[in-house]
């Protein structure tokens, strides 16, 4: 339901959703399926505009006509010798200032993020961060209209997947 609010001194009309926004943790375990990625420790960062991933052996290529990166990541936390390699259709390139201010251009790629049983697309920057502990920083872009943060507490809604004992993943209850 949307309920529509004038305002007549300025000419504005104030859409206002009754959809209720997600809560998030200030950390949440994320999946990117179209990246392969079954799950990634994210900082929910409400002070960083775009999302980012960490990548290295960033390769552009053209395909069928289209622009797109192959790259790598390691996907946990403080091992380097995990890697997955992904495949993206290229948005666009950007110049992003990081949280020191220091200036990049970077790639932007779109994928599908999944947290717990939410599902939405998000523009995702590629860039190195093996000297940062988060392999993946979710941004407020990614998160308007979409979500809110509670920055006291952690994975509220995304899951650790821990390996059964027949090699299937399931959700860890705990979240760790």
């Amino acid at each position: 339901m949307d309920l529509t609010h004038d305002c007549p001194q300025q000419d504005i009309l104030l859409k206002i959703s009754t959809e209720p926004l997600v809560t998030l943790g200030w950390r949440e375990w994320v999946r990117l399926p179209g990246l392969g990625i079954k799950q990634i420790k994210a900082k929910v960062d409400t002070g960083a505009r775009t999302s980012t991933l960490h990548a290295f052996e960033i390769v552009e290529f053209e395909e069928h006509g289209k622009q797109r990166v192959r790259f790598k990541i390691h996907p946990v936390q403080r091992d380097n010798d995990t890697v997955i390699e992904c495949t993206a259709d290229v948005i666009d390139q950007r110049v992003v200032s990081d949280s020191g201010g220091h200036r990049e251009k970077r790639w932007v790629i779109s994928t599908d993020v999944i947290i717990g049983p939410h599902k939405w697309p998000a523009e995702i920057t590629l860039t190195g961060r093996d000297d940062m502990l988060f392999r993946m920083l979710l941004g407020r872009t990614a998160m308007k209209n979409r979500a809110q943060v509670d920055p006291a507490r952690s994975y509220l809604v995304g899951k650790k997947l821990v390996a059964s004992s027949r090699g299937k993943a399931k959700e860890n209850q705990d979240g760790n």
